[in-house]
């Protein structure tokens, strides 16, 4: 759907946008393009005085949180979440964080550890949603997952925690 406020996001996948921070005038403008289900990636100590969840609703939106606060959130249980809220996803849907580097981040140890992608091909997803920044830990996290697939023991596991 074509509306200039979806301008601001990537639509790296169909009925999937992604990007940054909303604000409170952002959200009857995404009720009126179509977005029927929002997925904020960032936790609620990063907009003060904005009740996101609230306004959302209001609006007739669903609103699902998963609080990335950073490179330690990137975890298997963050990715699974993630692929569970998109697999949820209720019609038009805007994940977002600050900027969308989170997303992206997600979206790309999605496309790796559920989907099977290569380390080239998850971060160019994860760029496709967002990755920036984020991308030399998304690397690490990768490497390391393959460090500890060719392990041979105790002392290799470390030695994939040391490099990772």
């Amino acid at each position: 759907m074509h509306s200039p406020v979806l301008t601001r996001f990537a639509t790296p996948t169909d009925g999937i946008h992604s990007g940054g921070r909303i604000s409170a005038d952002d959200v009857p403008a995404l009720q009126a393009a179509g977005i029927r289900h929002v997925i904020n990636l960032a936790p609620a100590a990063e907009t003060p005085g904005f009740d996101e969840a609230a306004a959302v609703r209001a609006a007739g939106m669903r609103y699902d949180t998963l609080p990335i606060a950073g490179a330690g959130d990137l975890d298997r249980e963050a990715v699974v979440a993630f692929d569970r809220l998109l697999q949820d996803a209720d019609g038009q849907t805007l994940v977002h964080c600050a900027s969308g580097n989170r997303v992206g981040a997600l979206a790309a140890l999605r496309a790796a550890w559920l989907h099977g992608a290569g380390e080239e091909a998850a971060v160019e997803e994860g760029r496709r949603w967002g990755l920036r920044g984020l991308e030399g830990e998304v690397r690490g996290r990768l490497a390391r997952e393959r460090c500890l697939a060719d392990a041979g023991g105790a002392a290799d596991a470390a030695r994939c925690d040391a490099a990772g």
